[in-house]
């Protein structure tokens, strides 16, 4: 269950700290008021704590630091100046600095609750939890009436997954002050890890009607109502919480994570950035955005999203796996070899990572490598049909065919479902001039994928070699109607029409593949001429990246990263309305492409 309060967030909020602070220095105060009038330094010290407690309250960290570090240098004994100033430096992250603040204070004053509940969520964020246990027990017993004792309590049990004793602590808390929307929250998030759904969906109502505009409690409903599945209400709560709190990742990441499942992929990827910009740190929105990426076609997204995962998680497998994926979907082979190596280091044993490293050998051409690793990939997991395919696309490579032939027969036996297979055989067996069994495996691939364009045509062409001239228009046609723009397929349809005495027909087909490689080599210099443009632009050249960039429309009007970057180009030169007109043209066109970042 995804739900959790923030990391061990910080215990109290700010208005309840300075409310409890000032009620604490109020109390020492008036406990020794006759010592304060006679002596100045104690005056001082309570004027200045004064000017802390405002600071604190404006959200001024620096100057409420400032101030209490002054009332300590007054008042070296005053266990609440230590207490505050802990706080602040917590506030911080600046944990052992606290902790030893929150020390001194307990020192001073062993009967202090609230710098024992300091300590213990000091000591729960350096990961002690042990000691942060014993800390929040003592304040229990000093202060058993204390709600927010029994919620740090409850919190630091719940790191430990004590996940009873942790809700049996912030029951405790709500009792006594059931009127508190964040102790509400907590409750939910802690009964959320349970799979307690619909008491923990109470806690987080009864947490919104205390207070309707609780971001908190409408993330974690929202990220509830992801769980359940319920991606609208998932979608709307999150929507919420980042209106609420724009600047929150964990929201961002999880509205990203509904949008996805929800079939929203562009909203997906663009809600996933904003969470990895507001927090770079974050692994799992890091892991998120690159497969997404990935997903979308955007190998160099994919390989930065990925590069930052790696360097925040050394360890972790997967994210080398991943990176080297990305890679390889970018072309760069030797890199992704690098990666996969990386993998095996940690997972020696992992098949599937082996396989990948011997992908990544055979786009680097290395043949003989990469049939070792399947090779010794089949070692563990003989009945692997991924790598009996890999094994004897290897093979057909290095023009081995008939032991390509049994490997991947193999593989067919093992997933026979697996289109891909069936056509890299048929292809095979074709190559060794066996066009029958060639035949019979491309239309397996049909009938495990019917809008396999490719194996239509391949199969088109065996028949056509074969002399079924019908049996290949037919294919041909088929592969056309798939994909529209497969030029292959309309030359060979046209030669198969020629040879059965359709010259319209023929004639027809081959200009349809003439008008397919006009537009592929207009395409090509189209992407030339928007690439000049750029790097014009780059170096100040804005008319001549203009005119690059015009020239790439003329050839193809509807190519979009022509027009982004002619409204870049024209905004810099001050034509804000046509640029204007030209990215809304890039958008309609690719809704995915953004700006140059300046």
């Amino acid at each position: 269950m995804l739900l959790s309060t923030s990391n061990r967030r910080i215990a109290l909020s700010l208005w309840r700290l300075v409310a409890l602070l000032l009620g604490l220095w109020v109390v020492s105060l008036g406990a020794s008021e006759q010592a304060a009038k006679s002596s100045p330094v104690s005056a001082r010290a309570a004027s200045t704590y004064q000017r802390g407690m405002k600071a604190l309250q404006k959200g001024d960290l620096a100057t409420a630091q400032a101030e209490f570090e002054k009332v300590i240098g007054l008042t070296p004994r005053s266990a609440e100046g230590h207490n505050s100033l802990g706080w602040v430096l917590l506030s911080q992250r600046q944990f052992e600095s606290a902790i030893s603040q929150f020390r001194t204070a307990v020192q001073l004053k062993p009967d202090f609750p609230q710098a024992h509940i300091n300590l213990a969520n000091a000591l729960s964020q350096t990961g002690d939890l042990e000691g942060a246990i014993l800390q929040g027990r003592e304040a229990l017993r000093l202060a058993p009436n204390d709600a927010e004792a029994h919620r740090t309590l409850g919190r630091v049990l719940s790191f430990r997954h004590d996940m009873d004793g942790a809700t049996r602590e912030l029951r405790r808390a709500i009792d006594l002050e059931p009127r508190r929307p964040d102790l509400h929250d907590e409750l939910g998030s802690v009964l959320a890890q349970q799979s307690h759904s619909e008491e923990a969906l109470a806690e987080f109502s009864e947490a919104l009607r205390l207070q309707p505009d609780f971001a908190s409690a409408h993330l974690h409903l929202g990220v509830l109502r992801l769980e359940q599945k319920s991606l609208d209400g998932a979608v709307s709560e999150l929507r919420t919480a980042i209106r609420l709190a724009p600047d929150n990742s964990q929201a961002h990441f999880y509205l990203g994570r509904a949008l996805d499942e929800r079939g929203e992929k562009d909203e997906a990827i663009r809600e996933v950035q904003a969470s990895v910009k507001l927090q770079p740190n974050f692994a799992d929105a890091q892991n998120r955005l690159g497969l997404l990426l990935q997903h979308s076609g955007d190998a160099e997204g994919a390989v930065t999203a990925f590069h930052k995962l790696v360097e925040l998680q050394p360890d972790n497998s997967d994210a080398h796996n991943n990176l080297g994926l990305a890679l390889l979907q970018r072309g760069d082979a030797n890199a992704a070899a690098q990666e996969f190596k990386a993998v095996l280091k940690l997972r020696p044993d992992d098949t599937g990572y082996r396989s990948n490293l011997g992908v990544a050998y055979l786009q680097q051409a290395n043949f003989d490598a990469a049939i070792a690793e399947f090779q010794s990939g089949l070692k563990t997991a003989p009945q692997d049909a991924t790598l009996h395919y890999n094994l004897g696309l290897a093979l057909k490579l290095k023009d081995r065919l008939a032991e390509a032939v049994a490997e991947l027969q193999k593989a067919a036996q093992l997933n026979p479902a697996q289109a891909d297979i069936h056509y890299t055989l048929g292809v095979t067996l074709w190559q060794e001039g066996d066009f029958p069994k060639a035949s019979d495996e491309l239309r397996a691939a049909i009938r495990a994928k019917p809008d396999y364009a490719e194996a239509y045509y391949t199969l088109g062409t065996v028949l056509k070699q074969q002399g079924s001239l019908q049996d290949a228009a037919t294919a041909l046609r088929q592969a056309i109607r798939l994909q529209p723009d497969f030029m292959g397929a309309h030359t060979t349809l046209a030669s198969v029409l020629r040879q059965q005495g359709d010259t319209a027909g023929a004639a027809a087909e081959s200009r349809a593949g003439e008008q397919i490689a006009k537009q592929k080599t207009s395409l090509q210099t189209a992407t030339f001429a928007t690439n000049s443009g750029r790097r014009l632009l780059d170096v100040g050249d804005v008319e001549g990246a203009v005119a690059q960039f015009r020239s790439a429309i003329t050839l193809v009007p509807t190519y979009a990263p022509a027009h982004l970057h002619l409204a870049e180009a024209l905004q810099r030169k001050g034509e804000k309305a046509e640029a204007q007109r030209e990215f809304q043209r890039a958008a309609e066109l690719d809704p995915r492409l953004k700006p140059d970042s300046p």
